[in-house]
């Protein structure tokens, strides 16, 4: 049975005691530092070279019929606006070159494809968008309910905030949130669920 002897009694001269304890601390330093480093890692939003997620060939990307099927599953919307919003994000996407999974991303961070919704700051539809932010895209005649309205303009100021962010989508997505913290991370955890519900 062992019992605890306190320092000065170990049978080692207290000098290599001092010595290992000087070791055990350095290597405790090393090992806080890796764990810090990968914790800082995994916070940062990591995306693929700055074009890759803007562009998705027409053959990689998901049908219409396919987006609707998902998120009438997923967010529980009827199968019939559903494919209206699979439209309209498939036009969309070809019109400004920004690839489909993110716009469905952010819609889904946003309002989880309620075209009816509205923040507490006046932000409307499927991808919120600001009228008193945004008025010369949003027209006093703007149906911001309207999937294919609400759609083409939220990508618009979307691909604004990308070129003005020279491809840059941590900052791009910053600006489009309005500076939330941590809206980047979430938009890619949702394109990571998104590929791998349509099988990307």
């Amino acid at each position: 049975m062992f019992s605890y002897q306190n320092e000065d009694s170990l049978d080692w001269p207290s000098a290599t005691a001092h010595h290992l304890r000087g070791i055990v601390f350095v290597v405790a330093i090393v090992i806080f530092g890796l764990l810090t480093g990968q914790c800082r890692a995994a916070n940062s939003t990591v995306w693929p070279a700055p074009n890759q997620p803007l562009e998705v060939p027409q053959d990689q990307a998901p049908t219409a019929e396919e987006i609707a099927t998902v998120i009438s599953t997923r967010f529980h919307i009827g199968l019939h606006g559903a494919l209206e919003i699979g439209h309209a994000v498939l036009n969309a996407a070809r019109l400004y070159t920004i690839s489909p999974f993110l716009l469905l991303s952010v819609i889904a961070v946003e309002s989880s494809f309620d075209r009816f919704a509205v923040s507490v700051v006046g932000a409307k539809g499927l991808m919120q968008v600001l009228p008193s932010q945004h008025r010369d895209l949003v027209l006093r005649t703007s149906d911001l309910t309207d999937a294919r309205t609400n759609v083409r303009i939220g990508s618009a100021i979307l691909k604004d905030y990308i070129r003005a962010s020279d491809g840059n989508l941590d900052d791009a997505l910053y600006r489009y949130s309005g500076g939330a913290r941590g809206y980047a991370r979430r938009v890619v955890d949702h394109m990571s669920m998104m590929k791998a519900q349509f099988g990307y």
